[in-house]
């Protein structure tokens, strides 16, 4: 019977362009070897299974080829290369630095470097799983490192490179592989495949792809399991139910559930789940990562980042168009959460199935909102019914009152009388109404009480005065007095403000600074126009504030200030400040 090799072993690459997805490094590798440019130690570092070890002895191999082809490739015929191949070679050493990590182990390397290689030009030393050296390992290795002999060339591989130390970092030229891609790996099986002699599914291909996360090495091992599970003929069947993974179709067959809102067809499936032994922590997470899947194959232009067989991938763009953006945020949100408190919950079944549940709501809300949102368009649209308008009051006015008139604004020139409002846009009042009139005084102030100054009230017509003949200051007074409610702050204001009667129609305030201008034009300003409009017969009143430009710097606000100026009087005061260490404020 012959001896049966495992493709990882079998198919291992012995060339650059052998060499699956990682074309930039092996690219940079030949183009070292072409030019002479090569260093005395590289450091090769990723996960598993992506072709470190095997791309340092291709490197090693052609470093010491001594006819190199066009493109950089080792010729296979010399007889360094054939030593190589038949593993007879004294040039290239191999050490596991998981079972050497001692210093006595990098002391041995350290003699064995000084003897000079048999054929060609270069030793060639290669460490494995080199993060396993102890620390006095490295230490003892630095100085070899940093400057080894002309001949020898350290070529260093692990797959935790942040175990490493900067010193030996520092000294390598540094080559990050990465995880090699799903069509990579599928390309890599289908070739396996056929000079096997095995006919594959191209689904099961990419289901052994997506299982083996990254790593070709894992992708053979598992084709070689599947092979011998199946014979010569690979299903998609047969892949998941050896590798136990759940298959897609109970994923749309969610998805489908959820938008349509059928809770108990989403329920049964879960429990079809469940019965065939499947966790449900990995139903979430696979659930996720199909939510994900409908995400990006909802652009174009992220449409790329669906790993997934041709056949799969219509079924993706398919339900993606069934389900808005909308939906697959808040479905992955849901799910996200689910996956994350799944193991701290005491019930993780229940703990599933309410996820499921609001799941199956999330298109049901948004409808409603939907239906909402358009029934209060039709609302908006309807023609509004006319509100009852009372009509206006005519003005009754005295004969011998006369008409007031904005300064500036004309009468009308037509026959009719129209009549001219003072200012249409302020309110009027029945009060002003009844009392235009001439009704008694006592019918009416009989129940009301007295006004209160500084309000904007109305009083009695025949007391109203003209402002500019008028007695200004009670007036003013008995607006400060009205103030009482606003605080002393606010009356200390106004009874350091010097008002000033430029005419009839302007009045002038005198502030100190800034913020007391704010403070009235904010608060104070219409108040004072109402009460002097309302106490005199003058309308369309103009206040204007004049700011004292040479008080403004000296006034005193914060505690900063304040601490400065007692500072700056009693200089005693900032070393109290400093002994008590006491804060301004």
């Amino acid at each position: 019977m012959e001896n049966f090799i495992v493709s990882a072993r079998k198919y291992r690459p012995a060339t650059f362009d052998m060499v699956v997805g990682q074309d930039t490094i092996t690219n940079t590798l030949k183009s070292a070897i072409k030019n002479g440019h090569l260093a005395q130690a590289y450091l090769f570092c990723g996960p598993r299974g992506v072709g470190k070890t095997t791309c340092a002895r291709i490197f090693a191999k052609t470093i010491n080829c001594i006819n190199l082809k066009e493109n950089g490739e080792a010729c296979d015929k010399c007889e360094s290369c054939l030593s190589f191949n038949t593993l007879r070679s004294f040039n290239i050493h191999e050490l596991d630095a998981a079972s050497n990590n001692k210093v006595e182990d990098i002391r041995s390397l350290n003699d064995q470097i000084r003897i000079p290689p048999q054929i060609g030009k270069y030793s060639i030393y290669i460490i494995d799983e080199v993060h396993m050296l102890s620390s006095s390992a490295f230490n003892a290795f630095l100085k070899t490192l940093e400057e080894p002999p002309s001949h020898a060339i350290f070529i260093l591989a692990t797959t935790e490179k942040h175990k490493i130390i900067p010193t030996i970092l520092s000294r390598c030229q540094i080559f990050d592989f990465n995880r090699i891609r799903i069509e990579d790996i599928v390309g890599r099986l289908m070739y396996v495949a056929r000079n096997e002699s095995v006919t594959a599914e191209e689904d099961a291909l990419h289901t052994i792809a997506q299982k083996a996360d990254g790593a070709l090495r894992d992708a053979l091992s598992i084709f070689d399991q599947i092979v011998s599970l199946c014979g010569k003929n690979i299903t998609y069947k047969d892949v998941i139910n050896n590798l136990n993974v759940l298959d897609y179709e109970y994923y749309f067959t969610t998805v489908n559930a959820a938008i349509e809102g059928n809770v108990s067809l989403i329920l049964t499936t879960f429990n079809e789940i469940l019965e065939k032994g499947f966790d449900g922590h990995n139903f979430i997470s696979g659930l996720n990562s199909h939510l994900r899947d409908l995400l990006v194959s909802k652009d174009e232009s992220t449409l790329r980042l669906l790993e997934a067989a041709p056949s799969i991938k219509q079924r993706y763009l398919h339900q993606t168009r069934l389900c808005p953006v909308d939906f697959l945020y808040k479905a992955l949100d849901l799910g996200s959460n689910c996956d994350i408190s799944y193991k701290n919950n005491k019930n993780p079944r229940l703990h599933i199935e309410l996820c499921l549940i609001k799941l199956c709501l999330i298109m049901a809300e948004s409808r409603d909102t939907a239906e909402k949102k358009k029934s209060d368009e039709i609302e908006l649209t309807k023609p509004e019914k006319e509100p009852l308008v009372p009509s206006k009051p005519e003005v009754i006015r005295q004969e011998n009152e006369p008409v007031r008139k904005s300064p500036g604004r004309q009468e009308p020139s037509s026959g009719k009388h129209v009549p001219v409002f003072e200012k249409p846009a302020k309110s009027f009042s029945i009060r002003d109404i009844i009392s235009e009139a001439g009704e008694p005084e006592v019918n009416r102030t009989s129940n009301s009480k007295e006004p209160v100054p500084g309000s904007v009230t109305t009083p009695v017509q025949g007391s109203r005065e003209n402002l500019a003949t008028g007695n200004f200051t009670p007036a003013w007074q008995e607006f400060i007095n009205g103030l009482k409610g606003d605080g002393t702050r606010i009356i200390s204001m106004f009874k350091s403000i010097t008002p000033d009667l430029e005419d009839e129609h302007t009045l002038t305030i005198h502030l100190s600074n800034a913020a007391q201008k704010d403070l009235f034009l904010q608060n104070y300003k219409q108040r004072l126009i109402n009460f002097l409009e309302n106490k005199f017969i003058e309308s369309d009143l103009d206040i204007i504030i004049a700011v004292d430009q040479s008080e403004t710097n000296d006034i005193i606000y914060s505690d900063e200030q304040k601490y400065n100026y007692l500072q700056a009087k009693y200089p005693v005061l900032k070393d109290f400040k400093k002994t008590f260490n006491l804060d301004i404020n």
